[in-house]
């Protein structure tokens, strides 16, 4: 009999404990929108904003937040913006152990006579059948827009520009850039060369992001090779505060062209112009964007890499929920003054089956304001959950019964 009564308490107490599980879940699942809210945009935000350039696009490094486009997809020459490819291609060669700095190539006829003296264009002006380093290589290439440096460049490494152009358009893919081919390494007029603002955006993320130390040339104002002094033509460095690079352009067929970065306070925003008329508008349209940028939006910390941020329900496990978090922290921007209005919950299928792994994707992190959705981020297992005994299945089991019954 004892034996009874304690089976009884023991089924008293699993009924209870699913009805209460039941109840949470309902409650939970009640307030859930029947249709996803639609992702909130900078619209309103850049509405009486506007550029005289024929493209333009400005977004936050951290967040990939985009803050303002015009014509952000349209296909057009990159002119010598074709170089920031060039030099990424070199880059990875140098981080993965492959290249070293101090390494030297020989200026080719071909890269002289093309990107040279005689070229009449852009050049860091390398003697004929000389060799130069790397280093200089990327200066020449980064500070003064050199054709022959990036031609030396990529015969060196690609024995011919056509050859080095695979590589470039294999990285192209690599890095998401679907809209962009390369026929050579200057951007020197060819219809194989073509791009778009969007894809010059993660172009120019990639090189902060992952080669922070060759980057930093970019914001060199001067490089003399040759015994020849000249000085770095982004125009953004001599007159826009923390602006650090990135490359300026120019062919007849594609107009004026930029891409800028700069930081104030910790925030980096890179913009990109495209079809300016002339050196003016272009300089005008990437500050005034920049400007407005900084002015207008700040970012805000909600968590720390590994930081917990809420809990995912488990079935069948030792424990009935999972800890969730995101290896990396989570920075999000808005427009100023829009704080308190920010809402974040976890989102996800479940429960998750036991066992968890840490670090197993869990689902996302979904960030709104006044309803909208400001940003998605995915967030995984911040620790283990073991399989649960055959009497914690058993009330994991019975809990989805009733919650399948509840849902009909």
């Amino acid at each position: 009999m004892a034996k009874s009564t304690s089976t009884a308490g023991g089924v008293r107490r699993m009924v209870m404990r699913v009805a209460v599980a039941v109840a949470c879940l309902a409650a939970v699942a009640a307030g859930k929108p029947t249709t996803p809210a639609k992702p909130a945009t900078s619209g309103q935000a850049q509405q009486g904003m506007e550029v005289k350039a024929d493209v333009a696009l400005l977004v936050d490094h951290a967040t990939g937040a985009v803050l303002f486009e015009k014509n952000a997809d349209k296909s057009f020459p990159p002119a010598s913006l074709t170089k920031m490819m060039t030099v990424a291609v070199a880059f990875r060669e140098v981080k993965e152990g492959r290249l070293a700095l101090t390494a030297d190539f020989p200026v080719s006829e071909h890269a002289w006579r093309t990107g040279g003296a005689p070229s009449r264009t852009s050049a860091m002006f390398a003697p004929i059948h000389s060799r130069v380093t790397v280093e200089d290589l990327f200066h020449g290439i980064m500070i003064q827009s050199a054709n022959d440096g990036a031609i030396t460049l990529a015969e060196g490494l690609g024995v011919t520009e056509a050859g080095f152009a695979e590589k470039m358009n294999a990285r192209a893919k690599e890095l998401g850039m679907e809209a962009t081919s390369y026929a050579n390494p200057t951007g020197l007029p060819d219809p194989g060369n073509r791009t778009t603002a969007r894809d010059l955006v993660k172009l120019g993320s990639h090189l902060v992001r992952e080669h922070p130390d060759l980057y930093k040339i970019y914001s060199k104002p001067e490089f003399t090779y040759n015994k020849i002094r000249q000085f770095n033509r982004n125009p953004l460095l001599r007159d826009f505060p923390g602006s650090d690079g990135m490359k300026t352009g120019y062919i007849k067929e594609s107009g004026y062209n930029l891409v800028g970065s700069a930081v104030q306070s910790g925030q980096r925003l890179i913009v990109v112009i495209g079809g300016a008329a002339n050196e003016k508008e272009r300089a005008e349209d990437a500050r005034k964007l920049l400007d407005w940028g900084f002015r207008t939006f700040e970012t805000v910390h909600l968590y720390g890499a590994g930081e917990a941020i809420g809990e995912a329900a488990v079935f069948g496990g030792l424990a009935d929920g999972v800890k969730v978090a995101s290896p990396k922290p989570i920075d999000i921007l808005i427009q100023r003054g829009n704080r308190d209005k920010l809402k974040a919950r976890v989102v996800y299928t479940g429960p998750i089956k036991a066992p968890v792994v840490k670090g197993q994707p869990i689902g996302r992190l979904e960030v709104t304001r006044n309803d909208a959705i400001v940003q998605e981020i995915p967030v995984e297992a911040a620790e283990a959950v073991e399989v649960g005994s055959i009497r914690q299945r058993a009330i994991d089991g019975t809990r989805e019964v009733l919650i399948g019954l509840l849902r009909r």
